[in-house]
């Protein structure tokens, strides 16, 4: 059976990682909200890139340094194309989402924010975008505030309102929910949080793959994205924010390459996007980037995320059926919001996640357990931690009914 009308079985073939035994049984991915697979255009540009072309940029004058800075920069734009914003320059390279969140922390957060401020976050944020918040307002007697959730996974929009102030400088929040699936509605969130003259960060790690991206349309002030999540390689993020808030903020880090020029009484700094990417980035990573952006655009965004849901909501009727089987709490899904992303958590009565996840791991299905790094939110629901799958475009109705099987064996009272 396949999806909509791509063809998934010439998609899979893209990733070799796919087609492989695990514990002796095929391999069945489905934990890739914590990484996607990469494609083979993907580890062929990283390979191509070491055996051809490695050179330092910006800074060479010889044909591989040439080369290897155009190739760089070519995935800027891809980037800059990617999220449609103003400019390539607007797009600065990290290590990930957790990095560049720390970079808007330490920068713009130390130069701005004073005591008395709010920072504003949600109960459903991934420690990378809390523990951040938590330091900064420490450091500046700032006062970190947190707006709560519905049961189903949702946030309360009231409550949002209503926290809201003048004392508010910076809401952060994530686009869609890396434990629930929940897809936050950014866009409007935005537009309250200017009313009263604070700026809006998203954790995009999630959205990155899933949801069309226009950041001018947004008109937001800082996105992070995560490369390994986007069936890039891992260790390249990227932080998009406005030109006005990059050329205002302070460096994050001294080096090299964002700098202009250095003496031992005065440093004036590099241009942006120069400015906050010091010392040799990972240049390899960052060019094979673009040929993960390629193949996502080629699939087309919308059409990825109808075959995504029809997974999902492949698995939940399943669910639905072992329920009808063995009782409806033998399965307890968290985050049940109509408007999500294919990715759902759930625990099976008298199972702990990790057994859960172990047992399925003996027959090859790769599942995530734990608290996801969301502990406030499992400690919302009572909770120690779920059992999460997550689908992407190469998933299959199949390896759902594998895993649908192996969770009716793991719910079938023992005689």
């Amino acid at each position: 059976m396949s999806v909509t009308t791509l063809d998934i079985n010439s998609i899979r073939n893209q990733f070799p990682i796919l087609h492989q035994k695990v514990n002796g049984n095929p391999l069945i991915y489905l934990d890739n909200a914590a990484t996607t697979q990469k494609p083979i255009r993907v580890i062929k540009a990283l390979e191509d890139y070491y055996k051809l072309h490695n050179a330092n940029i910006h800074r060479g004058a010889h044909t591989l340094a040439d080369r290897s800075t155009g190739f760089f920069e070519d995935t800027r734009k891809s980037v800059q194309q990617f999220i449609n914003a103003a400019e390539a320059a607007e797009c600065i390279f990290t290590k990930g989402v957790t990095e560049s969140i720390n970079l808007v922390a330490q920068t713009w957060g130390r130069k701005y924010l004073q005591a008395g401020d709010e920072v504003l976050i949600t109960y459903m944020e991934h420690h990378s975008n809390i523990v951040p918040w938590q330091l900064i307002c420490e450091e500046k007697g700032a006062s970190l505030k947190v707006f709560p959730i519905h049961a189903n996974g949702t946030l309360n929009l009231e409550a949002y309102y209503q926290m809201l102030s003048v004392r508010t400088k910076l809401v952060a929040c994530v686009w869609a929910s890396n434990a629930l699936g929940t897809i936050n509605p950014i866009e409007e969130m935005i537009k309250a949080a200017h009313k009263v003259g604070a700026v809006f960060l998203a954790d995009g790690a999630q959205a990155g793959s899933h949801l069309p991206i226009d950041v001018q349309q947004l008109d937001i002030d800082f996105l992070a994205l995560s490369g390994h999540k986007l069936y890039g390689p891992t260790g390249v993020g990227v932080l998009y924010a406005k030109r006005k808030l990059l050329e205002a903020m302070p460096p994050y880090q001294g080096g090299g390459e964002m700098i202009k020029e250095v003496s031992f009484e005065k440093t004036t700094f590099n241009e942006i996007p120069f400015k906050f990417e010091a010392g040799t980035p990972n240049i390899g990573d960052v060019i094979a980037f673009k040929y993960a952006l390629d193949f996502v655009n080629e699939l087309v965004k919308q059409a990825i995320m109808v075959c995504e849901m029809q997974l999902l909501n492949y698995f939940l009727k399943g669910v639905i059926q072992l329920q009808e089987q063995f009782g409806e709490d033998c399965i307890t899904l968290y985050g049940t919001a109509e408007d999500k992303v294919a990715v759902q958590s759930f625990l099976l009565k008298g199972k702990h996640p990790f057994d859960t996840g172990l047992m399925l791991d003996a027959r090859g299905i790769a599942v995530r357990t734990g608290h996801h790094c969301t502990q406030p939110l499992m400690q919302f629901f009572g909770i120690e931690g779920t059992v999460r799958v997550s689908f992407a475009i190469y998933n299959t109705f199949e390896e759902i009914d594998s895993l649908l099987e192996v969770l009716g064996k793991l719910l079938k009272p023992r005689n």
